[in-house]
């Protein structure tokens, strides 16, 4: 162990990456959760209602003027659910019950039903404050039947939340654990020595590692593509031209991360350790398949944005559940071709022809 001081790294390392994630980075409150409010009926009963989510701790409100607009914040994903309030909804409340309408984003569905809870949990503490000052009445007048819709997973199925993000697991798996063995076993075998003496560039032994397993990467999405629509009946509502592009585009950071650290550590075993804490963990737990991103600490949150995964796992699940966003498409392969560009720069310096 004291020969190869990787070995030590990873046996220090390791553990800690695991007590600071597992410690700070896990997390399935939900916090400050944009919601948009829509009264039909300005009403003071109304007002009065909507003022318990707008007192909410753990809800991050804001009024719209219509239920159209709470619809397009909803499908952009500025807000995580709308609450709507009616225009008859003092004439209900009067006959004895009055319609709320929750209408939710259900790509995440484990923070859709805490926000169901959390809203149904405010609107219940209105009720009971009118109640308390003398308000309600023995007939019910002032009950309130909450009418719950689930945008983009009407079903709340969590194998539609889970099969997108598996993507980009095997994707994961797939680029940066195969290709982080492949330099790092000729530099043990010395068979990289003897292609150094040829004519062959960097660049070209770079693109040449890389080739092959960007045909297996796009089998196995393939795979993942299929397996979702024929054996999860997980709907693919997004453009199949995007979802293949941006794919493809995060295989190849992927594969590209894979031989800088092989050429980096030129150790099989260090690179496959180095890869683990640096690709699958990380894709894992701070890209957003897990937790919702934005219910961790800030210092995390800046960390996930480091990590690639983070920006394809939020467009492909948006590309699945939501349909093509095609601003969020651009961006999103704008930040995987930097790095792309980063990592393919990186990975042709680490097989310069020099023996050192």
């Amino acid at each position: 162990m004291l020969r190869d001081r990787s070995n030590l790294l990873v046996g220090f390392l390791l553990p800690i990456a695991l007590i600071l994630l597992f410690g700070y980075g896990l997390s399935f409150d939900v916090k400050n959760a944009p919601v948009a409010i829509v009264i039909d009926e300005p009403s003071l009963a109304a007002r009065e209602l909507v003022a318990g989510v707008e007192g909410s701790s753990y809800l991050a409100s804001r009024r719209v003027g219509t239920l159209a607009e709470a619809e397009r914040l909803l499908g952009d994903g500025k807000v995580d659910a709308i609450v709507h309030v009616p225009v008859d909804f003092l004439r209900q409340r009067g006959r004895g019950a009055a319609q709320v309408q929750l209408v939710l984003n259900g790509i995440d569905s484990v923070t859709a039903t805490t926000l169901e809870a959390y809203i149904a949990g405010a609107l219940g503490k209105a009720m009971e404050h009118r109640f308390d000052r003398g308000q309600g009445t023995a007939h019910g007048a002032g009950q309130i039947v909450l009418v719950q819709r689930i945008w983009f997973n009407e079903t709340s199925n969590s194998t539609w939340y889970l099969v997108p993000g598996l993507v980009v697991l095997i994707m994961t798996l797939v680029g940066a654990f195969l290709t982080s063995l492949l330099v790092a076993r000729e530099w043990e075998r010395g068979t990289l020595e003897s292609l150094f003496v040829t004519p062959v560039r960097p660049i070209e032994i770079v693109i040449a590692k890389l080739a092959p397993y960007v045909l297996v990467g796009l089998v196995d999405l393939a795979m993942c593509l299929l397996a979702a629509r024929l054996l999860f009946d997980v709907p693919i509502r997004g453009s199949l031209v995007a979802v293949l592009l941006s794919s493809t585009m995060y295989l190849v950071v992927s594969l590209l991360l894979g031989l800088f650290i092989s050429g980096t550590t030129r150790n099989q075993f260090a690179a496959s350790q180095v890869a683990l804490l640096t690709s699958f963990m990380p894709a894992m737990m701070l890209s957003g398949f897990v937790f919702d991103l934005r219910n961790v600490p800030l210092g995390v949150q800046v960390a996930a944005q480091v990590v690639p995964a983070t920006h394809f796992m939020a467009l492909i699940k948006t590309l699945f559940l939501a349909g093509t966003d095609w601003p969020m498409v651009a961006r999103s392969c704008l930040i995987l071709g930097g790095y792309a560009l980063v990592l393919l720069f990186a990975t042709r310096r680490t097989l310069r022809k020099r023996l050192d």
